[in-house]
C-alpha cells in the first residue's frame, strides 16, 4: 500500500510529532505534503528516509494550492490519502477525491468543546469541515471524547474511528542522569521541587496559571514550561511582574530526535540535537506535571509524563478520563486557577519523595497498539466499493 499524508504545516508540534512517530510504525510505504512552513518535524522525516513535499502554500485562500495538491496525488499513484489538521483536511479530501483517490481518511487531532487548532468554532468553520468531511471515507478522533464532539456536530457515527495518539514508552523512562544534567544546564538546585509544564505557548494553554501558581509557593519551588510560541513575550514579562522570573525556566522548542547512520553492524544512533535536551531529559528532571489547559483533544503531554514516571496534575484531559478508575496511577484532576495548582503542588511536595512508577495507561498509549489500529482502518476503507 502506498499513503501520501497530507498536513497543514510541519513545525513543533503534537499532531506533527504524532504525525512522525506513526510513519515510523506503520506497515506502509508514506510519502508526506505540507501545505506550508517546513520545519524541524520535516527535517526529521526527511532523516527518516520518508519524501516530503513543501507545497508552499502562501495563506487559508491560496487556491493556487489545489491544483497542484491533484497533481501531486495523481503522479505519486498513491492508493490512499491522509489528511491532518484543519486546512489540509480541507484542501486534500478535496484534491484526493479530484486525482480520482477515494480511499481518504482524515484524524482529527485538536478538536475542543469550543475551538479547532486555536480557532472559535463558528457556524462558518464547523459548516465548511462538515462539507469536507463528507469528501473522506473515514474519520479519526484521536480520543473517545473527541469522537463525541465529531458525531453531535453532525459527522455519521459509521464514519468515526476512534485511533488514540501513541507514544514510545521506553524513549521517555526517568533517567537519573539526564535530571541532573538538565538541572545543572538550567541552574535548578538538585533540591528544588520542579513543576514543569509542556506545550505550545499559546493563550489556551493557560500557562499563565502556572506563573500565578509560583507566586504562591514556597523559593524552593521552580517552574519549568517547554515549548515555543507567541506567548513567550508576555509569560516572561508575567514572571517578572510577579517576582518570579528567577525561579521560571523557558526551554524553548525541542527539536526531534533525528537518527544517525549506524556503525558496522549496529542499529541507528541518535545524536545530540542543537537547542533544548530532548523531551525525555526535560520530563526526568520534573517532579510533576501540571496541565492548566481547560480544553484538550487528547492530553498528549500528560501521558508522556506518566510514561517518565511522574505524577500528573490537570484541568482537562480525554486521554485519562476515558481510562478505567486507577488506570492512570497518580493523574488527578484539578480544579482551573493558580490556587487550585498551587494547593495540589504543595500537597505533592509536602509528601516527600516518590518512586517513579509507570501506571498502566503508558501501555495502553503504545505507539505500536496505535499503528494497529490505523491499519485496520486503512483497510476498511479501502475494501469499501
Amino acid at each position: 500500500m502506498k499513503a501520501l499524508h497530507i498536513i497543514t504545516g510541519l513545525g513543533i508540534g503534537g499532531a506533527e510529532q504524532q504525525l512522525r512517530l506513526m510513519i515510523r510504525h506503520l506497515p506502509v510505504h508514506s510519502d508526506v505534503v505540507t501545505l506550508t512552513n517546513p520545519g524541524p518535524v520535516a527535517e526529521a522525516l526527511t532523516a527518516d528516509g520518508v519524501r516530503v513535499v513543501h507545497l508552499g502554500m502562501t495563506g487559508n485562500r491560496d487556491l493556487r494550492a489545489l491544483p497542484r495538491l491533484v497533481s501531486l496525488i495523481r503522479s505519486g499513484g498513491y492508493d490512499l490519502v491522509h489528511t491532518h489538521l484543519y486546512r489540509a483536511c480541507l484542501y486534500g479530501r478535496l484534491a484526493a477525491r479530484l486525482a480520482g483517490v477515494r480511499a481518504v481518511v482524515a484524524t482529527e487531532h485538536s478538536l475542543g468543546e469550543s475551538r479547532m487548532e486555536g480557532r472559535p468554532l463558528t457556524a462558518g468553520v464547523r459548516g465548511l469541515y462538515l462539507a469536507g468531511e463528507r469528501l473522506g471515507r473515514a474519520t479519526v478522533a484521536v480520543s473517545p471524547t473527541v469522537a463525541e464532539r465529531l458525531g453531535r456536530w453532525g459527522v455519521p457515527r459509521r464514519r468515526i474511528h476512534v485511533v488514540p495518539n501513541g507514544i514510545d514508552p521506553g524513549a521517555l523512562r526517568f533517567d537519573p542522569g539526564a535530571r541532573r544534567a538538565v538541572r545543572e544546564r538550567y541552574g535548578v538546585p538538585a533540591d528544588a521541587y520542579v513543576v514543569g509544564a509542556v506545550g505550545r505557548l499559546v493563550p489556551g494553554k493557560r500557562f499563565d496559571q502556572l506563573v500565578d501558581a509560583l507566586s504562591e509557593l514556597p523559593p524552593g519551588v521552580r517552574l519549568m514550561i517547554v515549548g515555543g510560541g507567541p506567548e513567550l513575550p508576555a509569560l516572561r514579562e508575567r514572571a517578572r511582574r510577579a517576582g518570579v522570573m528567577d525561579r521560571v525556566v523557558l526551554t524553548g522548542e525541542t527539536r526531534p530526535v533525528l537518527p544517525r547512520p549506524a556503525g558496522p553492524g549496529g542499529p541507528p544512533v541518535a545524536p545530540a540535537a542543537p537547542g533544548p535536551p530532548a523531551l525525555s531529559a526535560l520530563l526526568s528532571a520534573m517532579d510533576v506535571l501540571a496541565s492548566p489547559s481547560p480544553q484538550e483533544a487528547f492530553g498528549l503531554a500528560a501521558v508522556e509524563a506518566l510514561a517518565a514516571g511522574l505524577p500528573v496534575r490537570y484541568v482537562d484531559c480525554p486521554a485519562l478520563e476515558d481510562l478505567p478508575p486507577g488506570a492512570a496511577g497518580d493523574a488527578e484532576r484539578v480544579a482551573p486557577g493558580p490556587a487550585a495548582f498551587a494547593d495540589a503542588v504543595r500537597r505533592l511536595r509536602d509528601a516527600g519523595p516518590r518512586e517513579r512508577t509507570v501506571p498502566d495507561a503508558v501501555h495502553h498509549y503504545g505507539i505500536a497498539r496505535s499503528a494497529e489500529q490505523l491499519t485496520r482502518v486503512y483497510a476498511s476503507v479501502l475494501d469499501r466499493p
